[in-house]
């Protein structure tokens, strides 16, 4: 590990906004922010771009920026300790552990941004809007709330049309090329350190938000191991 990350590493355990594998989260947000506000969750947030932008956009709602790396989030929550921004916080953990840190209705939106592809098809449950997250995200949200992908990836996009068509879920907007008529306005505006490398490269960035359905994600079977003879 290089001497950048471990001081960064360092540096974010005495950041007051930086939260690492918390004991008893789950349910205790509030006291954090000091208020009830609507918390909106960034998931796999990078450097925390989304999160931070969004909350001085919104100082009446609290965001959480979550990822595993932590090198990465020291930039986003140093920038909002410079900033006075006290309505966003990050998370470092596994997305897959959400339930640990939040309880059924604390979150209000998930936001994805850019995350990992995982291109293989054999790791398409590690994509976080295959079903495997779609039920724990639908485990904690209330009915209504919106899950919003912006992405590159051409793949992970029809991957999520189909898994949304597929599990029921209702589409509030669908954006294949959100630069198709030049800049767009409000949150889509934000740009990601990733996002500006993105279209740099001249890819093309695509946008779906939707709702979870009134029934029970339905997760894929397991594909069954070959019997040895």
């Amino acid at each position: 590990m290089g001497q950048n990350k471990l001081e960064r590493f360092e540096a974010i355990r005495s950041f007051p906004n930086v939260f690492q594998f918390p004991e008893d989260q789950a349910g205790n947000w509030n006291r954090f922010f000091k208020n009830d506000h609507p918390i909106t969750v960034e998931l796999a947030c990078g450097k925390g771009d989304y999160a931070v932008a969004m909350a001085e956009m919104f100082p009446d709602r609290n965001f959480i920026g979550v990822d595993i790396k932590g090198n990465r989030m020291y930039v986003g929550a140093k920038k909002a300790l410079k900033e006075g921004l006290d309505n966003v916080a990050f998370l470092r953990t596994q997305i897959l552990d959400l339930e640990k840190y939040f309880a059924v209705n604390e979150i209000s939106e998930i936001w994805i941004t850019f995350p990992d592809p995982f291109l293989r098809a054999s790791k398409t449950q590690k994509r976080l809007t295959s079903q495997r997250f779609l039920s724990i995200y639908q485990r904690l949200l209330p009915k209504g709330a919106r899950i919003n992908l912006k992405t590159d990836s051409t793949e992970l996009y029809e991957f999520t049309l189909e898994v949304i068509e597929e599990q029921g879920c209702a589409i509030i907007e669908n954006i294949p090329d959100v630069y198709a008529n030049g800049t767009p306005e409000g949150l889509l505006a934000i740009q990601t350190f990733y996002e500006k490398m993105h279209l740099e490269d001249k890819r093309i960035i695509k946008f779906v938000s939707f709702t979870l359905p009134d029934h029970p994600i339905t997760l894929p079977e397991k594909k069954k191991k070959p019997e040895a003879e």
